[in-house]
């Protein structure tokens, strides 16, 4: 398969729940993060989602800080309920916060 990533991908244990846009009252759903980066997600849900819809979501990144950020389901995955999609909005400084974590996991590959 042809890697399009533009960031490198990163292993993550977080707990995440998440929201479409647009309903009147949002389920929260809860999903199991397979990967992250600072350009997208990488997760399994047993709840189907819309493709290229928008989504609410709080993730609790390894801090325990909480990111509130929109994401964009792009792919699927039907064999494994494995959804990816690309963070939408989401501002510099959370950004930021994955991309340090990624430099942290880096120096475990050198």
């Amino acid at each position: 398969m042809e890697e399009k990533r533009r960031s490198r991908r990163l292993v993550l244990n977080a707990n995440l729940v998440m929201e479409r846009l647009g309903e009147a009252k949002g389920e929260k759903v809860p999903i199991e993060i397979i990967d992250i980066s600072k350009d997208g997600i990488g997760f399994a849900c047993n709840t189907p989602l819309a493709m290229n819809a928008i989504y609410q979501m709080d993730l609790i990144i390894w801090t325990k800080d909480v990111i509130h950020t929109f994401i964009n389901v792009t792919r699927f995955d039907g064999k494994s309920n494995v959804y990816g999609a690309t963070f939408t909005g989401m501002n510099e400084n959370d950004s930021g916060k994955i991309k340090i974590y990624e430099l942290f996991d880096r120096k475990d590959d050198l």
